[in-house]
């Protein structure tokens, strides 16, 4: 005997169900349609066409039984949803940047082909990028499918404070002292020096040996023109934190500018760093005097990867180009909310 509509639409949501509840289902959902079948009828509609109509209205059977059985149809519901997405966000903002910059931090150090710095970067990157999409939304999705209590729950206490739009006098004042330390380092460093050493410290062969005094980090090469191209790039930043004070706030040009100042000095230090005219010599030759054969064998096992120097150069550019970066995301991020 070949089965009705109605029978096959109760038995394709009945046979997912846990057996104890099947018979419920089937005498509820027997019940409902044959009603919802009838009023059409008397409502002058075919039977056929009646029960047709019904059940399409019930819909996809499969959803119907996750229904009665509470068993979510989405992967994270309205519970979880949005601590995964916060999580998520904060992780792919800090783990793939720091992964990727540790991988290219080694491999620089270790005197890699650029292209080969290039390409595993981007290779340990994505993965990182696709294993924490995986396993965050894994772990949320068990939770979810758990009903296990994550501990986040919304108080009136997490209201965030309302934000001062504009740029305070204390923001300008912090500014300015901070840049106004900067151009005086720079020019104590060039004409007193921040370096004391004292008779014997340096290398006889430099002419150095029985002097006591001080001398510089910088390269006193660099005076007049490179001290000079720092100090006006203080003096423009000095003037783009009054800019930002006057304006009440960041703007698209005010980012642009500062962008192009961060852009400028970074240049000119790597380059200086690569040529290796940013560092004092004699401060070098005393670092190298200073530690004997302690340094000497650090020296020699680190010649691989260009020796310690090298090493410490490497570093150096990183921090250089990552306070630069800062900088001009900061900027950007600013404009943005304001």
């Amino acid at each position: 005997m070949t089965a009705t509509l109605t029978e096959r639409y109760i038995s394709a949501v009945t046979k997912s169900l846990n057996p104890t509840a099947q018979d419920d289902v089937r005498v509820e959902l027997e019940a409902s349609i044959a009603d919802a079948v009838e009023a059409r009828v008397d409502q002058g509609e075919g039977q056929m066409d009646a029960e047709r109509t019904v059940l399409t209205d019930l819909g996809d059977p499969a959803v119907l039984a996750a229904g009665y059985a509470d068993r979510p149809l989405h992967l994270i519901g309205p519970k979880y949803f949005l601590t995964w997405w916060r999580l998520l966000k904060l992780l792919l903002w800090i783990v793939p940047v720091t992964a990727a910059a540790a991988v290219a931090l080694g491999l620089t150090v270790s005197n890699a082909p650029v292209g080969e710095i290039i390409g595993q970067t981007i290779a340990v990157a994505l993965s990182v990028i696709v294993h924490l999409c995986f396993w965050t939304t894994l772990v949320f999705f068990m939770l979810e499918r758990t009903g296990a209590d994550t501990g986040m729950k919304w108080s009136v206490d997490s209201l965030p404070e309302p934000q001062e739009s504009g740029v305070g006098r204390g923001d300008l004042i912090a500014s300015l002292v901070f840049l106004g330390i900067v151009a005086a380092a720079l020019l104590w460093d060039h004409f007193v020096g921040f370096v004391v050493f004292a008779t014997g410290d340096l290398d006889v062969n430099r002419g150095l040996d029985g002097q006591t005094g001080t001398m510089s980090l910088l390269n006193p090469e660099l005076w007049p023109w490179w001290l000079s191209g720092a100090l006006a790039l203080i003096v423009l930043e000095a003037a783009l934190a009054i800019a930002v004070y006057a304006r009440r706030g960041w703007r698209p040009g005010l980012a642009v500018a500062n962008t192009v100042l961060a852009v400028v000095f970074t240049a000119g230090a790597l380059y200086l760093l690569v040529t290796g005219q940013l560092l004092n010599p004699d401060f070098l030759a005393f670092v190298a005097d200073a530690g004997g054969e302690g340094f000497a064998a650090g020296d020699a096992e680190a010649a691989g990867e260009g020796g310690i120097f090298r090493i410490l150069a490497v570093l150096t550019g990183v921090v250089i180009i990552g306070i630069a970066a800062w900088d001009i995301i900061d900027g950007w991020r600013k404009t943005r909310r304001q």
